[in-house]
């Protein structure tokens, strides 16, 4: 083992806290093949030798190059200009990742002022911190900030048709805290608003609005932003950001909190990650934000300089009395986000989020002429709709892959009762040879 500085007492006091004699009976329920082995490495590489191994065996990954990809549920394949990671590539910017000392990172510090400003202005939100993971977790933690805004409010209600790996995320965030989670039922792939009215009361911290929501159904906002507020309860809405090209903003109708997956600004899909979440507030709540804030101020010579702000809620500054525990504000894959959003611009986010409905919607109306394919719903959806494809699965996954197609998505795996049907997710990426290919898919299972 590594050296570790602990002394003879103290593995002692820690063997003794943990109900064990010694730290070999504490590895005894690990299998024997874990902890009786040998290292049976082959013998080294030449580079040139190493390079053809590597080559070779990347070539059993099946990419968006080789397939159209129709999957989207959270991470979609958005075309991203190579400027992209030509600047968020340079070393300046990789090598003053985390910006701890401020001082030394002014660069790195101003990008992440200008991404929250974007970030604001697409939200329609007045404040943004620094990112943070992903979009599950700041959901998780939009969720913790209205938890602690009134002790006596210890309810959360999270609609069915919110992301069902977000739901997971967040129930193990509150899985220790003193709260009770209520799921609110869909109808017609949307928050039935009866069950929420009949839900709200005196006791709801706040109220999560997914928008459009796991299904690419777009949610009646402002709806039940009014039924929260009436009840005094916060607003957590989860948005794409693509979408807001197009949709009414959280800001405009009403939120407290909007929080989101950064991926579809201009960050690939790469197996799932890594991405970064975006957090936003109104001015009331801006001390509660969980993370970092980079701010704007002037030095002594009245020059203009970055500065880390509100940092004292981090968890390497203020231990357990910390708003969150994030490390990390993922800032690459922001600064990401921000080179793209400053290369579209806001008529750019429009024509994109445009051209996402447009395709999308010819996606489905042509699908819906195969036979055996019904829709999943008749609601106004973004880039994302769900269908109900009665074929045999097996033939039909085999059907997509043999016609070089990823995807849709079975949506019995999250959601049982669905038998039969699938969310099928279209970008600007997708062209009219990607379509005939997945109806031919379709068709030919």
């Amino acid at each position: 083992m590594q050296y570790v500085s602990n002394t003879a007492e103290d593995r002692k006091a820690m063997l003794k806290a943990i109900g064990v004699p010694s730290f070999d009976a504490l590895l005894e329920k690990v299998p024997s093949r874990l902890r009786n082995f040998k290292w049976q490495l082959p013998k080294g590489l030449s580079e040139l030798e190493l390079f053809r191994e590597v080559v070779e065996t990347g070539k059993a990954n099946h990419h968006f190059h080789d397939f159209a990809c129709y999957l989207g549920a959270g991470c979609y394949d958005h075309f991203i200009p190579t400027a992209v990671a030509s600047l968020a590539h340079r070393g300046e910017f990789i090598t003053s990742y985390t910006p701890y000392q401020g001082e030394a990172s002014q660069g790195t510090l101003q990008f992440i002022y200008e991404y929250q400003t974007m970030i604001c202005e697409l939200t329609g939100m007045d404040f943004s911190n620094a990112s943070m993971y992903d979009g599950a977790s700041s959901l998780a933690e939009a969720v913790l900030l209205a938890l602690r805004m009134d002790g006596s409010r210890k309810k959360i209600l999270i609609p069915e048709s919110l992301h069902p790996e977000y739901r997971e995320v967040v129930r193990t965030y509150v899985s220790s805290i003193d709260c009770e989670f209520i799921q609110v039922p869909m109808k017609d792939l949307t928050t039935d608003l009866d069950v929420m009215r009949k839900n709200l009361g005196p006791d709801v911290a706040a109220v999560v609005l997914q928008q459009p929501n796991f299904f690419g159904v777009l949610e009646e906002a402002r709806k039940i932003t009014e039924m929260a507020k009436n009840a005094g309860a916060l607003v957590i809405s989860c948005v794409n950001p693509v979408s807001l090209g197009v949709l009414e903003t959280p800001g405009e109708y009403g939120a407290d909190i909007a929080v989101g997956e950064g991926q579809p600004l201009g960050n690939p899909a790469s197996f799932g990650g890594p991405h970064f979440g975006f957090f936003t507030v109104k001015s009331d709540l801006l001390r509660k934000i969980p993370g970092r804030i980079a701010g704007m101020t002037v030095d002594k010579q009245n020059r203009r300089a970055f500065v880390l702000t509100l940092q004292a809620r981090e968890q390497q500054i203020r231990r357990e009395k910390a708003t969150s525990n994030i490390c990390t504000n993922h800032s690459l894959c922001a600064l990401k986000g921000a080179i793209y959003m400053s290369l579209l611009g806001s008529k750019g986010l429009r024509k994109l989020a445009l051209l996402n409905i447009d395709n999308a919607h010819r996606t489905r109306e042509r699908l819906l002429k195969v036979k055996g394919v019904r829709a999943l719903s008749d609601k106004h959806f973004f880039n994302e709709f769900g269908l109900v494809i009665e074929k045999d699965p097996k033939k039909l996954a085999a059907s997509l892959r043999k016609n070089k197609i990823l995807g849709p998505l079975a949506l019995d795996r999250f959601y049982p009762k669905l038998k039969s049907a699938y969310l099928v997710a279209v970008t600007e990426n997708r062209t009219d040879a990607d379509l005939e290919r997945l109806v031919k898919g379709v068709e030919e299972a």
